[in-house]
């Protein structure tokens, strides 16, 4: 049984997919053409990663307190109102030149944009029926796959076509429609809204009172304390943390490299690998959604081949000099990450209660935000003295580690998940 609030949570973080697509296009193509600089340019991703990682930490504190779908409306809105501000800003009437305003104005609308994914996470269980878990995730993942491969080819199109202060006023009208649709969204495990200022959650305390309610630390280590007592959380973050750490080595810039040393092309050829990797995480949602029946029998063993299917892909991709086999590689892979993907965050999603769900999100996704950046750089250096090559095969071999401690701890995976009711 799927909810009507799934499809409007499901349709407000699409289109909000969309122009975060739109907006990360813009707002380089603009600072490229303002500075001609990289560096400057390499900032905006940074800066976005930093805010959501600061955000991290702090979202226990917003998701215990309120009702989970007023702060994604909470966030929706202070993005429109921000890239408001933002449009404004670069608009010809007031033709901004200096980038620290847009700078800052990003680090604030990455991290209101920071628990939106542990919010969007723990939503969905609550809005489907168990039986329907791994389906409802498999769209939302095929969903995120097709914005991202068509995104980023029509966003280049659009921003060429029109420029980037349209573009930017078009994300600021996407943000304020999704923003629109969340106030349709009702969280059933919550007593029903009394008015549309009804936004603080009945989960306070056990009595529902703030005397009772636990201290603001309690609230930030409570994720943290869940992932690190329970070995199946503990198991399926480590090997979040490997695939984080391994599929740092699909970034652009490496993947470039790889195209120009290894295959020896240009960077067309980078578009064409970037291309086909997208199909394959879309085909492989799609196959998750056809074949549901049959992975919820053997959800934990389907993850490991995923991990497994990724690892021997990335090797091969490593070892092959051909570029149109390196193609057909990259679409094969596809499909191998978006199994483990969506058996991993459906597993998480049914080993810990739903009150637990959005802490234990936050915790987990502020941990990859900051392994991410670290692996970006130790990759780097990875590539830089044993070769691209050989970067490659070291993140199949992290991916092979990651499955082996998931097979290693295979009994808390047979052992009954944890009662998920609220």
């Amino acid at each position: 049984m799927v909810k009507r609030s799934f499809y409007y949570l499901w349709g407000s973080q699409s289109l909000s997919n969309i122009v975060d697509v739109l907006y990360m296009v813009a707002l380089t193509t603009l600072v490229l053409e303002k500075t001609g600089s990289i560096i400057f340019a390499t900032l905006v991703p940074f800066l976005r990663v930093a805010a959501q990682f600061l955000s991290g930490l702090a979202a226990p504190l917003m998701l215990v307190r309120y009702r989970l779908p007023f702060l994604l409306t909470v966030s929706q809105l202070g993005q429109f109102l921000l890239f408001g501000i933002m449009a404004f800003y670069l608009s010809p009437m007031v033709e901004g030149e200096a980038l620290l305003p847009v700078y800052v104005l990003i680090l604030f609308i990455s991290f209101l944009d920071g628990w939106t994914s542990p919010a969007r996470n723990a939503l969905i269980p609550r809005l489907v029926h168990d039986d329907a878990l791994l389906r409802a995730n498999a769209m939302v993942a095929t969903s995120d796959q097709v914005i991202q491969f068509a995104g980023w080819a029509v966003s280049g199109i659009l921003v060429a076509a029109f420029g980037s202060f349209p573009i930017l006023l078009a994300v600021a009208a996407g943000y304020g429609v999704a923003m629109a649709v969340t106030l349709l969204i009702e969280d059933p495990t919550e007593p029903n809204r009394r008015s549309l200022w009804d936004v603080r959650t009945g989960r306070a305390s056990a009595d529902g009172s703030e005397a009772n309610a636990p201290s603001r630390w309690d609230t930030l280590k409570e994720g943290w304390i869940v992932l690190w007592q329970s070995r199946r959380l503990r198991s399926m973050t480590f090997m979040d943390v490997t695939d984080a750490l391994g599929s740092t080595v699909w970034v652009g810039a490496f993947m470039l490299v790889f195209v120009k040393e290894v295959l020896l092309k240009n960077e067309d050829w980078w578009g064409y690998i970037n291309a086909s990797y997208f199909a394959g995480t879309v085909i492989g949602g799609f196959l998750v959604i056809a074949l549901v029946k049959r992975l919820e029998k053997r959800l934990f063993l389907f993850m490991l081949v995923g991990i497994l299917g990724y690892a021997v892909c990335t090797a091969w991709f490593a070892m092959n000099t051909i570029a149109p086999l390196a193609l057909l590689i990259v679409l094969v892979t596809g499909p191998f990450t978006e199994l483990s993907a969506v058996a991993r965050r459906t597993l998480i999603q049914r080993s810990c209660t739903k009150d637990q769900l959005p802490k234990v999100f936050s915790a987990q996704g502020t941990l990859l935000n900051l392994l991410f950046g670290i692996s970006l750089f130790g990759m780097s250096f990875i590539a830089e003295v044993l070769g691209i090559a050989n970067m490659y095969l070291i993140a199949a071999a992290i991916s092979v580690l990651a499955a082996g401690v998931g097979w290693w701890n295979r009994k808390a995976f047979a052992e009954d998940r944890a009662d998920s009711s609220a």
